[in-house]
């Protein structure tokens, strides 16, 4: 008698912790589905914010400071387009890399202030006979931009005019921005509206 319940305990020890071992694995089971499935709505609730890169920004400053060479070497590597307003005009270098530029099939336009129909030792002949398409406005009193976008990626601007002057004699400063798409669409809009309204050379 005394065998058979100490059998009877076994088993029944046995069953109970056999039931609770698989109580418990059931338990993990589901706390492990529970974590995995909160994690994947977690990841796919989170917005995923795309950096840009900053911005590379160039800074020179004349006389003497390397403006002219700056922004020749940016015109020599461009591919596809150079949009420039331009109050003064006479620099020989930034003319020439200009016209070589779109004689490499790089699309070119240029507007002018008024003051290039009369201004002395003005480039503005040089690039209109070479067939880049050069527009005067003269809706304002100044156009006194200073401004180039080459291939829709990178701004050039600040007080330096593109003249041998500005370059040699002048305290003027010379920004060249890259990598600042929204800034690019701004000065892209501002050239179109200007352009929109000027004339033929």
């Amino acid at each position: 008698m005394k065998r058979e319940l100490t059998h009877s305990l076994t088993h029944s020890l046995t069953h109970s912790l056999t039931c609770a071992r698989q109580w418990f694995l059931s338990l993990l089971i589901v706390l492990c589905l529970f974590i995995i499935t909160g994690s994947s709505n977690q990841s796919a609730n989170t917005p995923v914010i795309s950096q840009s890169p900053p911005p590379k920004i160039s800074v020179y400053f004349s006389p003497n400071g390397g403006c002219t060479e700056a922004i020749v070497n940016e015109i020599k590597q461009a591919k596809e387009t150079i949009l420039v307003q331009a109050y003064s005009f006479t620099s020989e270098a930034i003319t020439q890399a200009l016209i070589d530029a779109y004689k490499h099939s790089v699309k070119v336009e240029i507007v002018l202030d008024k003051k290039k129909l009369t201004e002395r030792y003005s480039k503005a002949d040089m690039v209109a006979r070479s067939g880049i398409p050069t527009l005067i406005d003269s809706k304002h009193a100044i156009a006194h931009n200073k401004i180039m976008i080459i291939d829709s990626k990178i701004i050039i601007t600040g007080s330096f005019n593109f003249t041998k002057g500005a370059e040699e004699k002048n305290a003027e400063n010379l920004l060249i921005i890259k990598d600042q798409p929204e800034l690019v669409r701004k000065y892209t809009d501002n050239y179109l509206r200007h352009k929109e309204h000027s004339e033929k050379y």
